[in-house]
């Protein structure tokens, strides 16, 4: 299974509520250039699952509009949401993207890797592309991506 862990790119910092902000300009160009390079290397029957807020729905839907709202993947969730949502490790498909917030994106990214919840930091619109490999034993992690907006 490949897991994409993408977090939501610049928003404003202020709104009505902390779900309600929306994407900058700048966080448009940003989800814009990190859906551009997905794009080209997404498998047609990836599935994308996105927190309600309005940044990662904006941020999502520079991709496609092929993808769901999960209330488990709302702001402050656990780490364990993204992995219960994703079905982690067999996989509720072959390639499950997350649209997401920080910290819990990087402690996902710490606890597949490192075996440890440490607080990584993700860039606001980054993604990370992790697999799971059964055949190298359980539990092994290989990073097969990790791109920002200024390299995509």
């Amino acid at each position: 299974m490949d897991l994409i862990l993408w977090r939501h790119a610049e928003a404003e910092d202020v709104a009505q509520s902390d779900a309600a902000r929306q994407l900058t300009t700048r966080g448009r160009k940003q989800a814009q250039a990190i859906a551009k390079w997905l794009r080209q290397r997404l498998p047609p029957d990836a599935m994308i699952l996105a927190s309600p807020a309005a940044r990662t729905v904006q941020t999502v839907e520079s991709l496609t509009d092929q993808y769901r709202t999960v209330a488990s993947l709302a702001l402050g969730a656990p780490p364990e949401a993204v992995l219960a949502a994703a079905k982690w490790p067999e996989g509720l498909a072959q390639t499950v993207v997350i649209v997401g917030h920080q910290p819990t994106l990087g402690l996902v990214a710490a606890q597949l890797v490192t075996g440890s919840p440490i607080e990584w930091t993700i860039k606001k619109g980054a993604v990370w592309w992790l697999a799971s490999r059964d055949r190298s034993g359980p539990g092994h992690v290989l990073v097969r991506a990790v791109v920002s907006p200024d390299l995509a």
